[in-house]
């Protein structure tokens, strides 16, 4: 269903479904929004966007606190539907949750520190800098964080005033339904919050309608291509915020249990569908190297896969589909045919079903293996002889999200981190650790230089700069030229 004006919609251009992963059940149909309820939408938003703009902030706040405290509630039926609808584990899912209600505070805090009044006086008056939001605003969610991830667009961008049009992905609608009914039960005003469901062609639709900005998660490709249909209107804010082929470099390191535990937990968490999971592992090689391997083997290995309700509990969950896990397996196929040395093979644990078991491959002999990122649970290694070779390696990619180096020594990690090419960058700690307190986001075909998280207060508004003077008055001394009466 689609959420327009306050009203729940039950129609639409065609039927579309969502199944459970892990069993291939549905779990949710619904119809998918055509041009009509599109434009619906927009105009519902449009309509509500003067008198929600000009609500106080702490009104608008009140609001965000309210959702809050509904997510807070049902903390577990949240975390359970996120499992059900992607696959997650129930750890994975938990986290999840978790990072949707610390979210209204990092959101507070961003609101107040960057984009909030300041005032200064000049020789000429007061110089006042104010925010104001741009008006209509459609997000983009994606299937990997169906909650967390159009959370950190949606929060900021109602707290500066806008109002949105949220399409989840195709793959979750059923989380994005569970979102749009807490906000519906916080009291959210007819209008400012509007939920369209569909799949490529909704979210073409919703790109071509006249919305003042677009707020992405999503792959690089998806990316790019709003990117490109935008080519011409600078007058639309775009945030993209996609992928990485992110590195992981080993250097020399004391405790290796430590090393591959950070290591496990960059490439895998979450089936190693998170856009910061590290793609490729580069070793700078010493005694150390072929005991980290060993050990890295035999751990992911004993990874648990399997579905979040079954006990032992597993670390990893299925992939979204069958078509991604037979894309992870075509991948895994094309580095052996190029040169790579399977460490750890990939295979598929239960008939018609996307469970994988990791992968791991050595393809620093390996010719021509593609820059791209592989969403699922394949980790790429690479040796490197030293510092420099090892910078150049984890640079040697079109994306700049993510990098994690572990290392025991800081002189290094400093020098490696000096010339990383990449938005995040973590020492001794997983690639996948992003805090809220900062911004997120990378460069290159990572995003476009709009971070999200704290920094996702920058897009949500645009500054207005001003001079204020009491009242008027002929200055001492006129411009030369220039006679008044």
């Amino acid at each position: 269903m689609q959420y327009i004006n306050g009203l729940w919609v039950e129609h639409g251009s065609h039927r579309f479904t969502s199944t459970n992963p892990a069993t291939g059940g549905e779990l949710w149909q619904g119809w998918a929004a055509g041009p009509a309820e599109i434009t619906a939408a927009v105009s519902a938003a449009r309509a509500a966007f003067a008198p929600w703009s000009a609500r106080s902030v702490a009104e608008r706040h009140e609001i965000l606190s309210k959702f809050k405290v509904l997510v807070d509630d049902q903390r577990e039926a949240l975390a359970e539907l996120i499992a059900k609808e992607t696959g997650k584990a129930w750890w994975d899912a938990r986290s999840e949750v978790a990072a949707v209600v610390a979210k209204l505070t990092y959101t507070t805090e961003a609101y107040e520190e960057r984009t909030g009044e300041k005032s200064r006086t000049t020789a000429v008056g007061t110089a006042m800098v104010r925010h104001r939001p741009h008006g209509v605003l459609a997000v983009y969610g994606p299937y990997n964080f169906p909650a967390h991830l159009p959370n950190g667009h949606i929060m900021p961008a109602l707290l500066a005033g806008n109002c949105l049009i949220f399409k989840p992905s195709e793959q979750t609608p059923t989380v994005g339904e569970w979102l749009m009914r807490q906000w519906e039960a916080a009291g959210l005003p007819a209008g400012v919050l509007n939920l369209v469901q569909g799949e490529k062609d909704t979210g073409v639709a919703l790109a071509q309608s006249a919305v003042d900005g677009i707020l992405f998660t999503g792959s690089s490709a998806t990316g790019k291509l709003l990117h490109e249909q935008l080519a011409g209107r600078p007058e639309i804010i775009l945030a993209l915020e996609m992928g990485g082929n992110n590195p992981l470099i080993l250097g020399p390191v004391d405790d290796l249990p430590a090393a591959v535990h950070e290591t496990l937990l960059s490439a895998f968490t979450g089936t190693g569908q998170r856009c910061t999971c590290a793609r490729r592992l580069v070793v700078i090689e010493d005694t150390n190297t072929e005991p980290y391997l060993d050990l890295l083997v035999r751990s992911a290995k004993s990874l648990r896969v399997g579905a979040f309700d079954e006990s032992p509990a597993p670390f990893m969950g299925p992939l979204i589909s069958m078509k991604e896990a037979e894309r992870i397996l075509q991948a895994q196929q094309m580095m052996v045919d190029k040169g790579g040395e399977v460490l750890l093979e990939a295979t598929l644990l239960r008939p018609g079903l996307p469970f994988l078991s990791p992968a791991i491959i050595d393809v620093t002999n390996a010719v021509d293996i593609p820059d791209e990122e592989y969403f699922g649970p394949l980790l790429q290694v690479y040796r490197v002889a030293g510092a420099q070779e090892a910078v150049e390696r984890a640079n040697a990619t079109r994306f700049g999200l993510s990098a994690g180096i572990l290392c025991d020594d800081a002189a290094l990690f400093q020098q490696l981190s000096n010339n990383l090419r990449a938005g995040l960058i973590n020492w001794n700690r997983q690639t996948t650790g992003a805090s809220g307190a900062g911004p997120f986001g990378g460069i290159g075909c990572s995003g476009n230089h709009r971070p999200a998280g704290y920094y996702a207060a920058d897009y949500c508004a645009y500054p207005v700069a001003s001079v204020h003077a009491p009242g008027l008055a002929l200055p001492p001394e006129l411009p030369p030229g220039m006679v008044i009466g």
